[in-house]
């Protein structure tokens, strides 16, 4: 079981682990370090358990706190999931029937007669200026 050296507080403390968690329990020491230099900046110097037990309290409070909104994703997470089940097992939707109005076929040829007789009166007007 390896020892490992870790300082927390400007002060060292050796502790053993198992093989390979050695980068874990200097992460975990790096942020109880983090949390005493705050004390210690707000406090000043504190004996080392009072240190310890405030520092760990604060990672605690923090870890409450990540811990409810993970709480709070994984149920907004489920509720998706649910919808999309439900969503999934519905059938499709049935088309709706659009209908585009259509312009009656003597309307058009009126319509055309009107615009051929607009172009000759043009014309007429042009051909006498």
């Amino acid at each position: 079981m390896p020892q490992v050296e870790i300082a927390i507080g400007g002060r060292t403390f050796e502790v053993a682990c198992q093989d390979g968690e050695e980068h874990f329990l200097h992460s975990a020491a790096a942020m109880l370090d983090t949390e005493a230099a705050h004390l210690s900046e707000q406090i000043g110097r504190l004996p080392e358990s009072r240190m310890l037990l405030m520092a760990g309290l604060m990672l605690a409070d923090k870890t409450a706190g990540l811990q409810d909104k993970v709480r709070a994703v994984e149920a907004e997470a489920a509720k998706l999931r649910a919808d999309i089940e439900t969503m999934q097992g519905q059938s499709a939707p049935v088309p709706e029937r659009v209908e585009v109005p259509v312009v009656p076929r003597e309307v058009t040829d009126t319509l055309a007669e009107l615009a051929a007789r607009a172009e000759a009166l043009a014309d007429q007007v042009e051909a006498k200026t």
